[in-house]
């Protein structure tokens, strides 16, 4: 039924994968499914936000996140199962969104983050946004 998941993760916010990544291990087995672990990085790039950050940032900012990423993936994600590591850039949602079509997966496995945050109630969580957006099916994990 699915052969590619992706899982968003957060790095820095355990929640984000504390409960979703099982749900997705169990997926991956069961399925014979490949996972790939994507984490959203900010983009330095743009104009705005660019001039504040030395010119290199976005490249160093980019080599931690993959580093960590793959300590993640190689203490948290089994060997029987394949797995991608993946990092985009921009907002989350969209990016996850993005993610998802140019990987063409199947299924994301995402965790609701039950903590409100001001911008949750103005923007929306980001999580709301995927499911809106997605055009494959989005499980999300509470």
């Amino acid at each position: 039924m699915y052969s590619k998941i992706l899982l968003p993760v957060d790095l820095n916010e355990e929640a984000s994968w504390a409960k979703a990544l099982p749900t997705a291990l169990e997926l991956c087995r069961s399925f014979g499914a490949s996972l790939h672990v994507v984490t959203v990085l900010p983009d330095y790039r743009m104009p705005l936000v660019g001039a504040y950050f030395p010119e290199d940032f976005a490249e160093k900012a980019h080599e931690a996140v993959s580093e960590a990423q793959h300590r993640f993936i190689q203490e948290h994600v089994p060997e029987d199962v394949a797995v991608q590591s993946v990092i985009v850039d921009g907002s989350p949602w969209e990016a996850i969104v993005k993610a998802a079509r140019k990987l063409e997966v199947d299924l994301i496995v995402m965790a609701s983050h039950n903590k409100r945050k001001f911008a949750d109630y103005v923007l929306g969580p980001n999580a709301e946004h995927v499911v809106h957006h997605s055009k494959v099916s989005v499980m999300i994990v509470r």
